[in-house]
């Protein structure tokens, strides 16, 4: 079966850099801190934070996920990874890949689109709602870092 490849698009009001130096860089640290309910850690694994390092969230719950950083641009605002093992998985795919770009807007704000593929395991049985629900969570982290971002100015700047 061939990648099935979803592209989604959201504004802020918060300026690009800002937002991807609390999602990408600083991620790490921060997304614990404001949702310990949801992620218990981020840890480096491999590598040194560049492209080839690996990481390993630990979600609450004591399930985790690891990411491979295929690439990061900090002067472009872009970043891609991939899921290569853990519960997003859902035994379903051999891994999947992340394409992040954050652009600045008129007014201060930034766009991001956020290209996501979906490499499924030979005769994987796909249900669109799982995928949905996977979208929705990372939509509503972004949305937390949004939040504490506009209430916090100085954060990340």
């Amino acid at each position: 079966m061939a990648a099935l490849t979803f592209t989604e698009e959201f504004t802020s009001t918060v300026e690009a850099k800002r937002l991807f130096t609390a999602m990408i860089l600083e991620g790490d640290s921060l997304l614990p801190r404001l949702l310990p309910q949801v992620v218990k850690s981020i840890e480096t694994i491999e590598g040194n934070g560049g492209p080839g390092t690996v990481k390993k969230l630990t979600f609450a719950e004591g399930q985790h996920v690891k990411h491979r950083i295929d690439a990061l641009d900090k002067d472009n605002l872009t970043h891609s990874y991939t899921a290569i093992d853990g519960v997003i998985l859902l035994d379903k795919f051999e891994s999947i890949a992340y394409d992040i770009k954050f652009e600045a807007t008129p007014g201060g704000g930034c766009k991001g689109t956020f290209v996501s593929k979906y490499f499924p395991k030979p005769d994987a049985e796909i249900k669109e709602e799982e995928i949905k629900e996977g979208k929705e969570k990372a939509a509503a982290l972004y949305k937390v870092v949004e939040d504490y971002l506009v209430a916090n100015p100085q954060a990340c700047a």
